[in-house]
Order: structure tokens, then C-alpha cells, then sequence
């Protein structure tokens, strides 16, 4: 399994998959931030003056950690800011689960317009092995950066 899970072209596919997942959504929030403000409110998590800051600078974060991993430049580290996000947006989604909120997750700004929900938990725990994986084993293939 370690063979599998370290090997180059495997961790490139999911560096890459990865990369193109968040810089899908950073776009998507980035371009209607009072959408996804609107959809950062719906959570019930945070207090108001927090939402449109958080609106505005989230999705940048996404995308140039996403574009930087796409690169092979310094995957470890923004593949740790990704699946630290990702942490953040499962225990969100759960909490808004056990407290009944019927809401959008926002996860694409106001594009699909996906519930939250058990599906979007397993997505988004599937994005966290993926980056999990990509801080254990780092992937340098075909990489602008060739630090290990």
C-alpha cells in the first residue's frame, strides 16, 4: 500500500486534482463574495463582523494554495493549509447537520448550490486523504520547485 500511495504519478494525479478542485471554488466565491457572504452567514457559526472579511480573503487563500500546489511548490506546506480548511469546512458542515439547517455549503460560492449533508462530508473527507496523503509522501514530479 505504501508503494501505491507514494508513487510519483499516483501523488501527482491527486496534487492536481486537488489544485483544480480549489481553484474551481476559490473562483466561484471570488467572483460573487456577497453570495458567499450570504452563505458564510447561513452556517449561524460566526459573528457578523467576521463574514466579510472572511469572504473576501478565503477564496484567495484557496486559490494561491491551490495554484502554488498545482506548481509542486512547496506542496507539504500549502497541502497542511488545504487540509486544515478542509477540517474546518467537515466540522462546519456537521454542525450545522446536528443543529437541522437546511443551507447551501457555499463550498462553490453560489454555483450548484449543493446542500450540506453526508454526501458533502464524504467529498470533502475524500479531499482531506487526498491532502493528507500529499503531506505524508510530497509529490516533486513535474514540479517547478525541486525541494524535497
Amino acid at each position: 500500500m505504501n508503494k501505491i500511495l507514494s508513487n510519483k504519478y499516483f501523488l501527482f494525479s491527486i496534487r492536481i486534482l486537488l489544485g483544480i478542485v480549489f481553484i474551481f471554488a476559490a473562483i466561484s466565491k471570488a467572483s460573487e463574495p456577497e453570495g458567499f457572504a450570504r452563505a458564510i452567514t447561513n452556517y449561524k457559526l460566526l459573528p457578523l463582523f467576521s463574514i466579510n472579511i472572511l469572504a473576501i480573503v478565503l477564496p484567495w487563500i484557496e486559490l494561491c494554495t491551490a495554484v502554488l500546489l498545482i506548481f509542486g511548490i512547496s506542496v507539504k506546506e500549502n497541502s497542511t493549509i488545504l487540509s486544515g480548511l478542509l477540517i474546518v469546512f467537515i466540522i462546519a458542515i456537521i454542525i450545522s447537520l446536528a443543529r437541522g439547517l437546511n443551507i447551501d455549503c457555499g463550498c462553490f460560492g453560489t454555483v450548484g448550490g449543493t446542500k450540506v449533508g453526508v454526501q458533502k462530508i464524504l467529498e470533502n473527507f475524500g479531499l482531506l486523504l487526498c491532502g493528507l496523503i500529499l503531506i505524508k509522501f510530497d509529490s516533486n514530479f513535474f514540479s517547478l520547485s525541486r525541494q524535497n
